[in-house]
């Protein structure tokens, strides 16, 4: 069973643990659950703070929790926390409320999850895409992720398939991380291609499609043919500006994205956030489960670069007969940087 609702700004505990439609906490009641059911299979909660429906990220978090939670006959509870003023009193209301987990996301909950989860010791809290804590906290999991090391491969791959060798990057926010992913993008273009011009933007959003599609189409227009996606929902619009033109190719985030650019979408720096949620979650409902930080790297599956198959059946054919040359290059480098022999630099500066 899962519910989503939207917090409000003026959001409480009573809010939250009323029936109100079979929105609230205590709502599962209402919707035909029973507490003492409620009680022996426990709560799963997704607390995300961008809005689902991005093809990407979020929706992949909610589709493996309703399947995970359906597995361990347990409740999933997925809450779009829209307002930075209700991050604390969501969690303290899920904590008060007995919830097994809480699953929450990105950097912006870091300070409200640091002073809550200490006062709910039985509620296992796990932050996807953070930063470790320190000192770290006992029920607190920090997840990180490794994505510069696909943008290295999808540089690679760029730098050997452009035809203009002009490639370009559109990331949601000038974050640390995402500067990395943009500096490794340029290192693995150059790696192969020592006359490529990689040129970086960001949209200001991860969520603002019109916006990411404003920037592509502009870098399209000065004859970019590549542009690696890094903005979530914002990814939308780059995906489109793809489409509106001639052998433009994108490498986006999710195989969601397939659909969106049949001939467009070459490729997919995956993050499989979904995937993370599933591990994390089934690590912290084992027994001996500690908090402290997770770093992902290329070896688990949650992040990796792969070619779509949807493009490899419709794209432009002298693309995809390119690509499939160059593909065994990319994949000796992937196996390379697994095994350490290939070191790819961290690198946050602009």
């Amino acid at each position: 069973m899962t519910t989503e609702f939207v917090s409000q700004p003026a959001v409480s505990r009573r809010i939250l643990l009323r029936g109100a439609g079979g929105l609230g906490l205590a709502g599962l009641v209402g919707a035909g659950l029973s507490r003492p059911a409620e009680a022996a299979g426990g709560i799963i909660a997704l607390v995300h703070t961008q809005a689902a429906g991005d093809n990407g990220p979020v929706d992949s978090m909610i589709s493996h929790l309703k399947k995970l939670c359906a597995e361990k006959h347990m409740t999933a509870r997925t809450i779009y926390a829209s307002d930075p003023a209700t991050y604390e009193s969501i969690f303290k209301s899920l904590g008060a409320a007995g919830a097994k987990v809480v699953v929450t996301t990105f950097n912006e909950v870091a300070q409200p999850l640091k002073a809550v989860a200490p006062h709910y010791p039985h509620t296992k809290f796990i932050q996807i895409f953070a930063d470790p804590v320190h000192p770290p906290i006992a029920n607190l999991a920090t997840v990180s992720y490794d994505y510069y090391l696909g943008c290295y491969l999808s540089g690679m791959f760029a730098g050997r398939i452009s035809k203009t060798g002009k490639i370009g990057y559109i990331g949601g926010m000038s974050l640390p991380p995402l500067n990395a992913d943009l500096n490794a993008l340029k290192a693995g273009a150059m790696s192969v291609n020592s006359s490529a011009k990689v040129s970086g933007a960001f949209a200001g959003s991860f969520q603002d499609p019109t916006k990411g599609h404003e920037i592509a189409a502009q870098m399209y227009q000065s004859g970019v043919d590549y542009i690696q996606t890094d903005s979530a929902a914002t990814d939308t619009g780059i995906i489109q500006a793809a489409t509106e033109g001639a052998d433009r190719m994108v490498s986006a985030i999710s195989p969601a994205q397939y659909k969106l650019g049949p001939k467009a979408v070459c490729a997919i720096v995956k993050l499989d956030f979904g995937l993370s949620l599933e591990t994390e979650v089934d690590r912290a409902l084992a027994a001996g489960w500690t908090g402290g930080h997770v770093s992902t790297g290329l070896n688990g599956g949650v992040i990796d670069f792969e070619m779509s198959p949807v493009w490899a059946k419709d794209g432009p054919p002298d693309l995809v007969a390119k690509a499939k040359q160059i593909w065994p290059e990319i994949e000796k480098a992937k196996q390379a940087i697994i095994a350490g022999s290939l070191k790819v630099p961290f690198d946050t500066k602009l």
